[in-house]
């Protein structure tokens, strides 16, 4: 990968002007970030812009627009055939050997799983590596995209290049990793917040119930409020956390569910040393979560200055846009247990309508999957309306069934194509953008190619 990384910096050199083309997540913010950050250290002129996904009205644009070069990050592999576009492609998401072209960076051209082992942020750094020799300092970034693309999630760790990253970050000094609990909010909520909003492991009796996880903390005399203030899990002290854990790993085991699962509840969190302390930029999964409540709600250019060194101005604004996320998460998680999971043969699903933003209706499935409320045996589905009058989808599923043989980019891909839209992304994450009317064809495609996928 280094030598296809060299080759590209080689061709960013050269041109004079660069437009960055990056997706809405946190990955694609961060990456798009470390692609800016990079730019502007070498004296490039550099636009940037960000979209949900490729279609033939972005790319049109962009031809008609004649940039010297494009410079895809966190998208883009599914477009490296487009030949009217002169481009670079930073990208992690799953595609085919067929697309082996020397201005195309992609872990799946090398043999490598662009769901675990690097993000597009991380792929964007090995080409920022090679451009600028001081941009060490831009691990950080690319640590905070695969806690956002979930790439911890398996192994309760980085693994792969990204921990090749990791320790890059360490050296400089910008990262530093630790054992802690794994659950959200060690760093900005209240611990009975935490507790209750704990999932990967659900906390039997706990997970959901706030009035329980406030008993629980009594229980064993640990304070809910310093003076005024309510206690955050970095607040508490060493036997405090270490009592906790203990009791929750108990509870787990006496429900029957195992050391293995158990053993979830620690692992690895990554700290960016630079930051300060109970912010929510000192905590890479909260950090990605931030990024997340900007560009989902078309305000991506927030989550970028923030990235790019903002600690007034945009980080304010960052921090009114993740409260009104949060509450749109617990609405649409709401909604869709109203709605219903209808399960069928070979996966499960709910359609939101107008009711869940599609630009997060992936966050409430994939959060709704990992509720305990849901057969996690099933890919879920979720479906919203946009605002042209498509409809977009979002699959999730456990990483037992992909290690089984399912590949959702694939399926969704497939599906999705059947019916004129388009789709892909990783094997237990994926997205695709159909026409309205279509759902139900859309559902007896997939469930074909789950099917076959898992050999049933």
């Amino acid at each position: 990968m280094r030598n296809r990384a060299k080759k590209i910096a080689e061709t960013i050199r050269k041109a004079q002007e660069i437009h960055i083309v990056t997706h809405i997540d946190a990955d694609g913010v961060t990456a798009g970030a470390i692609a800016a950050s990079t730019l502007e250290r070498i004296d490039k002129t550099f636009s940037i812009q960000f979209v949900k996904q490729l279609d033939n009205n972005i790319l049109y644009k962009l031809e008609r627009e004649q940039h010297e070069l494009v410079w895809f990050t966190d998208i883009g592999s599914s477009v490296a055939d487009y030949e009217k576009v002169n481009k670079v492609i930073t990208d992690h998401h799953v595609c085919t050997r067929d697309k082996d072209y020397v201005f195309h960076l992609n872990p799946h051209l090398f043999g490598l799983d662009g769901s675990t082992e690097i993000s597009g942020a991380g792929v964007t750094y090995l080409v920022a590596k090679e451009l600028c020799q001081d941009c060490i300092d831009l691990t950080y970034l690319a640590i905070v995209g695969a806690c956002g693309d979930l790439q911890d999630v398996k192994q309760c760790k980085l693994q792969g290049l990204n921990r090749k990253i990791l320790e890059e970050g360490e050296r400089a000094g910008v990262l530093k990793k630790q054992i802690d609990i794994r659950y959200f909010g060690r760093e900005t909520r209240p611990v009975y917040k935490l507790l209750q909003f704990a999932t990967d492991p659900l906390i039997p009796g706990l997970t959901g119930r706030e009035d329980a996880c406030i008993s629980f903390l009594n229980e064993y005399n640990i304070p809910l409020k310093d003076g005024d203030n309510w206690r955050r899990w970095i607040d508490l002290k060493l036997e405090e956390k270490r009592k906790i854990v203990s009791e929750i790993m108990k509870l787990l085991l006496v429900k029957g569910f195992g050391y293995k699962i158990a053993a979830r509840v620690l692992g690895e969190v990554y700290i960016l040393t630079k930051e300060d302390e109970g912010t929510e930029l000192h905590d890479a999964k909260e950090f990605a979560t931030m990024l997340n409540a900007t560009a989902r709600y078309g305000e991506p250019e927030v989550g970028l200055n923030v990235c790019l060194g903002d600690r007034d101005k945009w980080f304010k604004k960052a921090r009114n846009l993740l409260r009104n996320h949060r509450q749109n998460l617990v609405n649409g998680l709401q909604l869709a247990r109203d709605e219903g999971i209808v399960e069928r043969k070979f996966l499960q699903y709910f359609h939101a309508g107008e009711g869940i933003k599609d630009t997060i209706v992936g966050i409430v499935t994939g959060m709704m999957l990992s509720s305990g409320e849901v057969n996690t045996n099933l890919p879920l589905i979720g479906f919203a309306n946009t605002e042209n009058g498509d409809v977009k989808v979002s699959a999730r599923a456990r990483r037992e069934l992909a290690d089984r043989g399912l590949n959702l980019s694939v399926a969704m891909q497939n599906a999705a194509e059947a019916l004129n839209g388009v789709g892909g992304g990783h094997n237990v994450a994926a997205g695709a953008t159909i026409p309205k009317g279509k759902e139900e064809e859309f559902l007896e495609i997939l469930e074909k190619e789950i099917k076959n996928q898992l050999n049933l």
